[in-house]
């Protein structure tokens, strides 16, 4: 990975503080929105399937937009693609605004999705946006951030960047419940949409024009695949995202509140919902703590990898205790195990990503890492209830879950160390 010396220490800070910047008010208006939209069927007169559609619209978009975004990224530079996401995302929360007072036509039946209203196409068009221009945010955060630094503060940073995406959008599920119960769900949105704002004037101060030059033609997102196997530290990287998104993001996210419903568990006046709430809060937190702390480690180690071995060790002994231990108690340290897991792995992986991609192809590897973790986060859900509740039941569930995230020993840690590249690129310098 070549480094561009001209970067001072402050000069570093201010660039990657507005990059952190734009990754965390990003995830704040994220999380504003998310607790008014799964309440919007019956407003919008449209059916569960539609509203299903609707939630998951961003990603789906996001999926088939990595790859143009890092191609993109790669031949013009970070500054402008990510400026462009920042207020494409913000288009989202003010187009929500628009489909509040979008007359409820109903423009008939459709298979599979059942009934579609004029509100509901606002609000399902309102969420591509977001999610095509969260493409071009993560992966010209990514971009940028590594190609800024070295490989000696590099860990660092990413830990910050990743930190802040990880506590945005918490901090936005807080803060839009709270508008949305004191105000209106249209004054949650238009703060959402405010603060998208912000990230993106933020950015466009102070973000420099760095990253450009790669030629060739566009990346698509089939040839993925083809990709990864010319580069296999990003293949095997992809796949600790994959598994840690796919663990985290679906199958935790999705079974929780069930989980806590049928074995009864209840801490004071909280039921299954409460739980879950507070004890995916307590996850997040612990996520995002642990990956400030791991990011700032990785520099101080010889190799970066050493990092991940403790972390995918947690992520399973989380997963084995809530399979065999379904207790309050055990839950909350489980959680803990799992979100710290996930925090200490994520950046230690993606500063490796960028310690050995070439600058000229951060773009295009970012992007292919991002698809990998988007896949995990789609599959997850569509996994998790049939799992559950027909195919396997919790225990065999979870087992199975500390068994593919203790895969990721074999599969991403014992190659990684094995590689003399990743050792040479984690070196501090005397």
């Amino acid at each position: 990975m070549s480094e561009d010396p001209t970067y001072s220490t402050a000069e570093i800070r201010t660039i990657a503080l507005a990059v952190i910047a734009g990754v965390f008010f990003g995830g704040v208006a994220t999380g504003v929105a998310f607790p008014t939209l799964p309440l919007l069927d019956e407003k919008l007169v449209i059916s569960a399937i539609m509203l299903s559609l609707i939630l998951s619209a961003n990603r789906i978009a996001r999926l088939f937009m990595n790859t143009p975004a890092g191609t993109i990224i790669d031949q013009v530079g970070a500054r402008k693609p990510m400026i462009f996401g920042l207020f494409t995302q913000a288009l989202a929360p003010f187009g929500y605004v628009v489909g509040l007072h979008t007359p409820p036509t109903d423009l008939g039946t459709l298979p599979i999705l059942g009934d579609v209203s004029l509100p509901g196409v606002v609000f399902v068009l309102s969420r591509l946006f977001w999610g095509i221009g969260s493409a071009f945010v993560f992966i010209g955060a990514f971009a940028t951030i590594t190609y800024v630094t070295t490989a000696n503060n590099r860990g660092r940073w990413v830990g910050y960047m990743r930190g802040g995406q990880s506590l945005g959008f918490p901090t936005g599920l807080v803060l839009g419940g709270l508008l949305t119960d004191l105000a209106s769900m249209q004054t949650a949105f238009l703060t959402a949409g405010v603060l998208a704002l912000l990230a993106g004037i933020i950015a466009t101060l102070v973000l420099p024009d760095v990253h450009a030059g790669a030629e060739g033609r566009a990346a698509k997102l089939r040839e993925v695949p083809s990709l990864l196997v010319s580069n296999p530290t990003v293949l095997l990287i992809g796949y600790g995202n994959f598994t840690v998104r796919f663990l985290w993001g679906g199958i935790i996210l999705s079974t929780l509140a069930r989980y806590a419903s049928d074995y009864g568990l209840e801490l004071s006046a909280l039921g299954a919902a409460g739980i879950s709430g507070m004890v995916m809060g307590l996850g997040v937190v612990t996520s995002g703590s642990l990956t400030v702390v791991t990011g700032w480690a990785s520099d101080l180690v010889s190799d970066r990898t050493l990092l991940t071995v403790p972390a995918f060790l947690s992520m399973g002994a989380g997963f084995l205790i809530i399979a065999y231990v379904p207790t309050i108690e055990a839950l909350l340290g489980a959680i803990v195990l799992v979100g710290g897991g996930m925090g200490a792995a994520a950046p230690a992986m993606l500063a490796i990503m960028g310690d050995l991609t070439p600058g000229d192809e951060l773009g295009r590897m970012g992007g292919a890492y991002q698809v990998m973790g988007d896949i995990g986060l789609s599959l997850g859900p569509l996994i998790a209830i049939p799992a559950v509740d027909s195919w396997f039941g919790y225990q065999t569930t979870y087992v199975l879950c500390a068994a593919l995230v203790l895969s990721c020993l074999t599969i991403v840690s014992l190659p990684l160390l094995r590689n003399p590249e990743v050792t040479r690129a984690g070196v501090k310098a005397d």
